[in-house]
């Protein structure tokens, strides 16, 4: 009997780009993918901390590159990509939010998410499959969501409609690409503990609602989605498209 063996988890030989990657969930993916292997691309709109963040990748043996770019300018950043060669992994980790009550949402703070979240995560997408397609090559696309995308919460109609239309996205572009071998799927974190996310944490309301709902009674940490990025991006999950891995704690479950 011949027994069946682990598909790689390793990533060497392929090239990653890794949007958003200057700090927090972003920088963790980036290190993720580099520690399994892949020449990384880290893209941002702070070329100083890309370049510092480079530096330390490369002192630790990584191969890595500043990409300095406003994912928003979404011909710039097709014309910065035609001009490189394709990649094999994209984990889209740019986005923000301006989260206010429902009725308080102004059309600059709706523009701003819907843009950053949305319009700029489709292009930034579909540029990297065209030209993986263009060449015959597969690939493993990825974009970070939220659990916001399969809930509902408290000011943030507008974060979690662009992070709803995401999954949407997601789900029919994996339709459309699969028979190009090019794989799409999306991370859904909970709240997870960075620079981006410490008022939430220091509002004594705001924390008390978030640990209410998360069943293993403790906040993420960018190290709990570092796995998970390896994992979408390898052979391992070759058979994985057009889902989305939550990374929540239990707070979907009910």
């Amino acid at each position: 009997m011949s027994l069946p063996r682990t598909p790689s988890f390793r990533l060497d030989g392929r090239r990653a780009l890794v949007a958003g990657a200057s700090s927090g969930i972003g920088l963790a993916c980036a290190v993720a993918l580099a520690e399994q292997g892949a020449e990384v691309s880290l893209c941002a709109r702070r070329a100083g901390e890309l370049a510092a963040l480079v530096d330390e990748l490369r002192a630790e043996g990584f191969v890595a590159h500043a990409l300095p770019l406003d994912i928003t300018d979404t011909m710039t950043t097709e014309a910065a990509l035609a001009a490189l060669p394709a990649f094999d992994i994209l984990v889209n980790s740019a986005g923000g939010a301006r989260h206010s009550p429902a009725i308080e949402t102004t059309p600059e703070d709706f523009d701003f998410a819907s843009n950053l979240n949305l319009r700029a995560a489709y292009f930034l997408t579909r540029a990297v499959a065209a030209r993986l397609i263009a060449e015959g090559k597969p690939g493993s696309l990825i974009n970070i969501t939220s659990q916001m995308a399969h809930v509902g919460g408290i000011d943030r109609a507008v974060y979690s409609a662009t992070k709803h239309a995401v999954e949407g996205m997601t789900k029919s572009m994996a339709i459309e690409w699969g028979k190009h071998g090019v794989r799409v799927n999306t991370i859904a974190p909970t709240f997870i503990r960075t620079a981006l996310t410490a008022a939430t944490f220091a509002n004594p309301e705001r924390a008390a609602w978030i640990a209410s709902k998360i069943k293993l009674g403790r906040v993420g940490e960018v190290t709990d989605i570092m796995g998970a990025v390896a994992f979408l991006a390898s052979d391992a999950a070759s058979l994985i498209t057009g889902t989305s891995l939550l990374i929540d704690g239990g707070w979907t479950a009910d």
